[in-house]
């Protein structure tokens, strides 16, 4: 509970300054054609006040006022009807004319939604990310640890790298938690920050918000309104949003295509990369050396960022921009490092932490957190007996994943019997011979007795 409260009160402490809002079309960092577009395409679906475009567009009205009555004078917008008093409750519609610019806005570019944010503006921001971001004491990692059994030694390694926010090379037998640990990585970083919706380059717009890869914390800062009420503060860039430290994990399917920007030629504009999507927090490559391409090939992707702390991304028109690299990548694998990477690439990575097996108190451990989870008794001489018949008498190794995956086989057959979930000799022994091969019941090989009711029946 310590360990937790520490990275709670970390938290709390260190939390990222909010962007702040944009008051004229110059803060905001766009063109006035840009945010007119973006106010023609939210109307095309219907009509809408103001305030409500304005919320859309998370940029505030008074920016837009002006914008919107040069459309209405050039017939491309009109009023419908009013919601109260002052033009930000009028109900605005597109004329007949702003119908068709709206298909052509369409048609160029069909991002409707929040206003992007420009490059610089991201650069400016993410370098005062990586800033203010501070360091992992020995107290705050073992916070990000506290759903684990992680050997003490293994954390003395992994707190400095972390620090050092270069990569690490995780590496090990398989079933010992090695992506676990890149995600305990993540919440020992802890924290939030701001990530824009869109960015804007020259015109381009490149999506980054993604719900699946950030966690917003949106609906937090409307639980506080009521006291930000109380204590009035500056208005926030509603065009970021404020999400927990991302961890990105990739797996096999990972491509060169996918660290680059991903163009749509239908919706005509970009969606960013993973690891522009983990900035500022972790991004975990699992399964190293088993994706559809060289090794060397994907390394050698990562030798510039790694080095230079800056990445470089292209556009579908051929233009190259640079953006930070402030991420913690990680490559996890149960290969050998050295049949994956030159010398070369290795000294980019200074971190390499094996994962071995856990020793025969950790996984008791293991085993008993386990139980407690799914609210099981633990019977240590269960854990004995499953080592004495399972393990010893073909030096079978330990796997950290094994217990977890046994208690869940022992559930799964209590389940479909109809009894009470126990840990039992004879459940243990059904479940071993499901989950390991070689516990698995012997066949007769082809020939003599597997064909013997063939013959008979003859």
């Amino acid at each position: 509970m310590a360990d937790t409260a520490t990275i709670a009160d970390f938290e709390k402490a260190h939390r990222a300054p909010a962007p702040r809002a944009p008051m004229t079309i110059e803060e905001a960092g766009l063109g006035p054609d840009q945010i007119s577009q973006l106010f023609v395409k939210a109307l095309y679906t219907g009509e809408a006040t103001g305030v409500e475009i304005a919320d859309r567009l998370r940029l505030v009205y008074q920016m837009l006022e002006p914008l919107i009555e040069q459309m209405r004078a050039e017939r491309l917008s009109g009023v419908r009807g009013t919601t109260g008093q002052g033009s930000a409750s009028y109900r605005y519609a597109l004329t007949d004319l702003g119908g068709g610019r709206g298909r052509q806005y369409l048609a160029a570019n069909s991002y409707v939604g929040q206003a992007p944010v420009p490059l610089a503006t991201y650069v400016r921001e993410m370098k005062a990310i990586a800033a203010g971001r501070g360091f992992v004491s020995r107290e705050r990692l073992r916070g990000g640890f506290t759903h684990l059994i992680v050997d003490d030694h293994l954390l003395e390694q992994v707190g400095p790298a972390i620090n050092a926010g270069k990569g690490v090379f995780l590496y090990g037998p398989p079933g010992n938690g090695k992506s676990v640990i890149a995600e305990g990585m993540g919440r020992a970083l802890g924290g939030d920050l701001y990530v824009p919706h869109a960015i804007d380059v020259d015109g381009q717009t490149i999506t980054v918000y993604d719900p699946v890869a950030h966690e917003s914390l949106e609906a937090q800062d409307e639980g506080l309104s009521s006291v930000a009420a109380v204590v009035k503060a500056a208005p926030r860039d509603r065009r970021w949003v404020r999400v927990r430290r991302p961890v990105v994990i990739v797996g096999g399917e990972l491509t060169l295509e996918m660290l680059d920007l991903t163009f749509n030629p239908i919706s005509k504009f970009h969606e960013a990369p993973l690891q522009l999507k983990a900035n500022g927090g972790v991004f975990l490559v699992d399964d190293f050396g088993r994706q559809r391409m060289r090794p060397q090939d994907l390394l050698n992707r990562w030798i510039v960022p790694l080095e230079s702390r800056r990445d470089y991304l292209t556009l579908h028109n051929g233009k190259k921009i640079e953006v930070p690299f402030d991420v913690l990548t990680v490559f996890a694998t149960n290969l050998d490092p050295l049949s994956l990477a030159d010398e070369a690439f290795l000294r980019r990575i200074p971190y390499k932490i094996p994962v071995e097996d856990p020793t025969l108190d950790h996984f008791l451990q293991i085993f008993e957190m386990n139980c407690n989870r799914r609210q099981l008794r633990f019977h240590q001489v269960m854990v004995e007996y499953l080592i004495r018949k399972h393990y010893t008498p073909i030096g079978r190794p330990l796997r950290a994943c094994q217990p977890r995956d046994l208690i869940d086989q022992v559930i799964a057959l209590c389940r479909y019997r109809g009894q009470q979930p126990a840990i039992t000799q004879e459940l243990l022994d059904a479940a071993c011979q499901s989950y390991f091969v070689d516990d698995a019941p012997q066949t007769e090989a082809p020939g003599r007795g597997s064909t013997d009711w063939m013959e008979e029946a003859h």
